[in-house]
């Protein structure tokens, strides 16, 4: 006689695991690494609009001190009567600030991301181009920053400059760089050199970052964005030149 023997099921049901509730995590989009890409070349393009705007305005002391200060009272008066006196101008100021406040914060945050994420450094050095460029993003735009700081006080606001606020714009500049101050003119070239290569590698990364730099495009931009850098440095070097030099008196 055989015994029948019932066995039970192969496997016993295991229970599904007790999911914990995930945080959401606040900023989305602007907390990823590509969302701090975007404000940089989105910032970087409010501040090289600016620039271009600025090298045009300050060009016009060619065309002698009346054209300057025109330049200078359009500013102040854009859009009156609709706006106020300078209502418009402040409102530009703080749309600038604001981007290069923005800009400086997603660069750092990246900086921080990328150090986080290679807490050991690599044993095989980096490129010499790649290390250039780090160096000229990060030590650039300090120079850069502190430049601004003392153009404002220099040229918007009158402190550090021999004729004062209450001068016209076109004797503050010439003031600011004439030839016994040629120091200051040559703390400007300095600081616009600067300038010129954190833009052409700025311009390139913005580019690449919105995905533009595809193999067609690829010499087409970067040649653009060296071009622009260039184009730049030459218009805003002119005139402090012109003046330290007696072309512009």
């Amino acid at each position: 006689m055989t015994a029948t023997i019932e066995r039970g099921a192969a496997t016993a049901p295991v229970p599904a695991p007790k999911s914990t509730p995930t945080r959401k995590r606040s900023g989305g989009f602007l907390r990823s690494s590509n969302g701090k890409k975007v404000v940089m070349a989105v910032t970087g393009a409010v501040m090289v609009l600016f620039l271009v705007a600025h090298m045009v305005g300050n060009l016009k002391i060619f065309l002698g001190k009346d054209s300057f200060n025109e330049y200078a009272h359009a500013l102040r008066t854009l859009f009156e009567p609709l706006l106020p006196y300078r209502t418009a101008l402040t409102i530009l100021e703080i749309v600038l600030v604001v981007s290069v406040l923005a800009h400086m914060w997603a660069a750092i945050s990246l900086a921080r991301r990328a150090g986080q994420a290679r807490p050991v450094k690599y044993v095989a050095k980096k490129s010499q181009a790649n290390g250039y460029a780090t160096h000229i993003m990060r030590f650039g735009g300090l120079t850069i920053a502190l430049f601004v700081v003392w153009h404002l006080l220099d040229l918007t606001f009158g402190v550090v400059n021999p004729k004062g606020f209450d001068s016209a714009p076109a004797d503050r500049m010439v003031a600011g760089f004439d030839p016994s101050r040629w120091w200051v003119t040559l703390i400007y070239v300095v600081a616009v050199v600067m300038v010129g290569l954190h833009l052409r590698h700025g311009i390139w990364s913005a580019v690449q970052t919105l995905g533009w730099a595809n193999r067609t495009r690829y010499k087409a931009l970067k040649g653009t964005a060296a071009l622009v850098s260039v184009v730049l440095v030459i218009g805003f070097l002119a005139p402090p030149l012109a003046i330290t030099f007696g072309v512009v008196k």
